[in-house]
């Protein structure tokens, strides 16, 4: 039996007499780069996230670069952040010349531990900018006492969590900005890049929606120096058709990870390895479904290539570990937890359309490794 990571392939396929349609409608109307299907989109989107506003850009590392920009974070300012996340979390930030300031995570949900924020946090913070990392939200009740009391604006990497909750309010209305990707491996996936942010503040979004468009309000008149970052019409028009779906995937995102977790128990698989830890009172909706293995994790995942099984490390190298941010001046042993993380995580196929039996044989497979 073959199990890839992914496979998009039923879902596109079922989906794809609308999307066809959909795409038909963008060719009609001409309307390639933003136009209606654009707009649409983000009205939906705005109602799905529980926000007054959402508003489509060219990918999630522009969404992330986008909300600092419009935060007017500078060169010489500091943004804290986790140091285990996907690279854009901090090129946005050393992009603007400010500088970034890691927390190391919570070994259990690999989100940042919000106990450490507070003792980083200088007279030159000028915005934190936590990740809901695999599809979990971080603590957001805690870190936004945090920031209120020192009057720091949240800025959240919401690019694997779209649809995720803490308490019942979801990823991207917790803070002032939230920043999500529409990446096709996403939850929500497109065709192609894409990204979006969410905002409740009116003046943020009239200064997103113009900074995406070179910081133009009116045409060939500039207020700020923005970006070329738009959505493009064909991408609007294919999200619109699998936003109606998006919680029912999230919801099997979900049974799938029972349903590990159930055999995994079962198997006594426990002592060898961790499972994913879901926090009381959040919604997970498993972007990714990451298992933690000391000691054996290559060792196990070149044992699943062997079987045909894909797998995946997110992510093998902590952010301050990268050649490029060897100028920030940090080093190995600085954050041990996430450096731990790197060495022993690895994340199984958990998308929708996997099927009880590939998930029989994935757990039968690792616990063959095993015994």
């Amino acid at each position: 039996m073959k199990v890839p990571l992914l496979d998009l392939t039923e879902q596109n396929m079922l989906l794809r007499p609308q999307i066809e349609a959909a795409l038909g409608r963008v060719l009609d109307t001409n309307a390639f780069i933003l136009g209606g299907e654009v707009k649409a989109l983000e009205s939906e989107l705005a109602a799905y996230c529980g926000t007054k506003y959402a508003i489509g850009c060219a990918s999630g590392s522009d969404a992330l670069l986008l909300a600092l920009m419009a935060l007017d974070v500078e060169a010489g300012d500091e943004v804290i952040t986790t140091p285990y996340s996907f690279f854009a979390t901090v090129s946005a930030i050393t992009r603007l010349g400010a500088v970034p300031v890691f927390v190391d995570i919570d070994p259990l949900t690999y989100n940042l531990d919000i106990a450490q924020i507070e003792s980083k946090i200088t007279s030159k913070t000028k915005a934190i900018q936590p990740v809901h990392l695999y599809g979990q939200c971080a603590d957001m009740t805690a870190l936004r006492e945090v920031a209120t009391q020192h009057s720091i604006p949240l800025v959240e990497d919401a690019a694997q969590a779209i649809g995720a909750e803490e308490n019942g309010e979801r990823a991207g209305a917790m803070g002032e900005i939230g920043c999500f990707s529409f990446y096709p491996s996403k939850n929500l996936g497109g065709m192609g890049d894409g990204g979006f942010m969410t905002t409740d503040d009116d003046a943020l979004a009239e200064k997103l929606f113009a900074l995406r468009v070179h910081g133009s309000k009116e045409r060939y008149h500039h207020k700020w120096v923005g970006l070329n970052s738009r959505l493009d019409g064909f991408q609007g028009a294919v999200l619109r058709v699998k936003l109606p779906h998006l919680d029912v995937w999230s919801d099997q995102r979900k049974t799938n990870a029972d349903h590990y977790r159930r055999l995994f128990t079962d198997a006594g698989l426990t002592e060898q390895m961790a499972l994913p830890h879901e926090r009381r009172n959040c919604r997970h909706i498993y972007n990714q479904f990451v298992i933690r293995v000391p000691n054996r994790r290559d060792e196990l995942r070149a044992f699943l290539t062997e079987n045909e099984i894909g797998t995946d490390i997110y992510y093998p190298v902590p952010l301050h570990l990268q050649e490029c941010f060897e100028y920030v001046g940090y080093k190995r042993g600085d954050f041990p937890e996430s450096e731990r993380a790197a060495a022993e995580t690895l994340a199984l196929p958990i998308y929708p359309e996997l099927s009880p039996t590939q998930i029989e044989f994935v757990v039968g497979s690792i616990s063959r490794f095993f015994n």
